[in-house]
């Protein structure tokens, strides 16, 4: 059984709810970002998310924006991140989603990657921008299901759009609270809850909920109507605003540490 799957039924017997963490791989530096997410997953996090750096990343905000470059201009590649979920894979047993636009997998190739990503020990990918209909050269080129494809719905996502997308989806849904980029600010809760009763209508999957979500509060009230809470640009945040301390994986773990107690129902 894939770890996503595995972990997703192991909360649901304590009444939990999934902590999905984002950080951009590289940032500040690889050897930085590595002590930061093994921190991160010995802490609490349930699935980690890592952020291939890309140098167009037009759904995320001001926050991730700046941790690409840094991470761009240390020399992190797609390549690097798949060596660095490989070193993850020696102390943590966690699920690992790389997330990505699709030019750096292009680039890569298709079949390269679902091995090499298998091979290290990812679980799942998230490609930002590639649509159901575009997805088949990628995923035609996979050789079995072992790694998960994740997909994205939205605010403005029709019912009959969200059954096209669930089809072809697996791991988990990630919903994009509000419309804009990363770190946004504007959560409505009962919004959300609508959109998410829409998607469980067409799918089983679980369903995450990520994009300006930050403090306890708002994953408690989150945790309430999502299987799962995606936290990215308040992580990021505190890395960018504490670049150079030496405690620096500790901070992030205390934070995590914080936010995994507000999904416990």
């Amino acid at each position: 059984m894939n770890r996503i799957h595995a972990t997703f039924e192991r909360l649901v017997r304590p009444n939990e709810k999934a902590l999905v963490g984002f950080i951009t791989a590289g940032d500040p530096d690889l050897d930085e970002s590595l002590r930061i997410a093994r921190a991160m997953c010995a802490a609490g996090l349930d699935l980690l998310e890592l952020g291939v750096p890309f140098s167009d990343p037009t759904a995320d905000g001001p926050v991730i924006q700046r941790s690409s470059s840094r991470a761009l201009a240390g020399g992190t590649g797609l390549a690097q991140v798949l060596v660095m979920i490989g070193q993850l894979r020696t102390t943590t047993h966690i699920p690992i989603v790389v997330f990505s636009y699709y030019n750096p997998i292009l680039a890569y190739g298709a079949a390269a990657f679902h091995r090499d990503a298998c091979g290290a020990g990812a679980d799942g990918v998230l490609v930002v921008d590639l649509p159901p209909e575009e997805s088949a050269e990628l995923t035609g080129l996979w050789p079995d299901d072992g790694l998960c494809l994740i997909r994205l719905t939205s605010p403005t996502t029709a019912p009959e759009r969200m059954r096209r997308i669930a089809a072809s989806a697996s791991g988990f849904i990630y919903h994009v609270s509000q419309l804009g980029v990363t770190g946004g600010t504007g959560l409505s809760v009962e919004e959300i809850a609508g959109k998410l009763r829409e998607l469980r209508a067409v799918t089983r999957l679980p369903v995450c909920v990520g994009f300006g979500i930050s403090t306890p509060a708002q994953v408690a009230a989150v945790a309430r109507i999502g299987d799962g809470v995606v936290i990215g640009s308040a992580f990021e945040r505190l890395i960018e605003e504490n670049l150079g301390r030496q405690d620096l994986p500790e901070l992030l773990a205390a934070r995590v540490t914080e936010l995994k107690r507000a999904t416990c129902q």
